[in-house]
């Protein structure tokens, strides 16, 4: 059996929206990236490893199967790259970072939608 390292995660994950489940992958990937540049292997290894987790748990959701599960597998093969291609160009982390910071971005506006009772984007 797997351990999951995000305990509950695979119960709430399929109720989320694919931008909240990309901006909590996008959560660890930036610490790992934090932790990497920093030299803690200790915490690059976790992040690294639920930062992977969440994105099969992405991947895996049959919402998404199709052209979106490609990106989502794309997304993950660039973070494994950043980390473990000797030839990896140097602005990587920083393309990664702002990757998954439109994310972030847009789940943090969907719950302040939902908080407020709106279900559309705002115009």
């Amino acid at each position: 059996m797997t351990r999951l390292l995000h305990r509950g995660a695979a119960e709430s994950w399929p109720r989320m929206e694919l931008v909240e489940q990309l901006g909590n992958v996008g959560t660890e990937v930036e610490r790992a990236i934090r932790a990497h540049q920093a030299g803690r292997t200790d915490r690059f290894d976790n992040a690294l490893a639920r930062a992977l987790e969440l994105f099969d748990l992405t991947a895996a959701d049959p919402r998404w199967q199709g052209h979106r599960c490609q990106e989502i597998l794309r997304a993950r093969e660039e973070v494994c790259r950043l980390f473990f291609d000797p030839n990896v160009p140097s602005d990587s982390a920083r393309g990664l970072s702002r990757y998954f910071f439109g994310f972030a971005w847009a789940a943090r506006a969907l719950h302040h939608r939902r908080q407020s009772g709106r279900s559309e984007p705002a115009p």
